[in-house]
């Protein structure tokens, strides 16, 4: 993570979160965050809807230049894009594993905006509530944005990030001993 929006976002889902894989969404509170929530967006995780926006912050509406609510998260980015989005909503959903990635705009007249976009899962209840909270910041705002919104959004590296990661990535940096510890430790709880 580059951004600071994205590492204050992502610090306090940790918190929120504690040792379970996400926190629930009720539990998200707007004025812990107040200087990101520009920058901010919630989606339904409903793919048949193409997860759509819940909420869109007024600097990601800004980029598109116009209110993004109701619609739909996957239809931003550009069609060899799609798949991925896809694929790594349907993995946060599944697995509840975020994501932090390297994005490009792009406007009509050819401009382009280098952006990092942050994915992290918030537990529901019941499924048709299940939701993602997100950053969509860029690294430099160029002085055209205003008149020339992104038309587009195309995918960059990317790498997974949440409580499953840390598990499965944990062992393999610790020391013979330190990996016994936390097998022993685990069986207990």
């Amino acid at each position: 993570m580059k951004h600071a929006a994205s590492q204050e976002l992502y610090a306090y889902w940790q918190q929120r979160r504690g040792e379970r894989p996400a926190p629930e969404r009720a539990e998200i509170e707007p004025g812990p965050i107040r200087q990101v929530l520009g920058d901010v967006f919630i989606l339904a995780l409903d793919r048949r809807a193409g997860h759509p926006f819940r909420l869109a912050g007024t600097r990601v509406c800004a980029l598109f230049g116009r209110e993004l609510k109701g619609e739909r998260f996957v239809e931003l980015w550009t069609s060899a894009s799609q798949p991925v989005v896809s694929d790594l909503l349907t993995a946060l959903e599944d697995e509840q594993v975020g994501t932090v990635a390297g994005v490009t705009g792009q406007t009509a007249n050819g401009g382009c905006i280098e952006l990092e976009l942050l994915l992290l899962p918030l537990a529901a209840a019941r499924s048709n509530l299940a939701r993602t909270i997100g950053i969509l910041a860029p690294f430099a705002t160029p002085p055209w944005l205003a008149a020339n919104s992104i038309g587009s959004l195309t995918m960059g590296p990317r790498r997974h990030i949440g409580a499953s990661i840390e598990r499965r990535r944990l062992p393999r940096f610790l020391a013979p001993r330190q990996r016994r510890l936390i097998v022993v430790e685990g069986d207990r709880a």
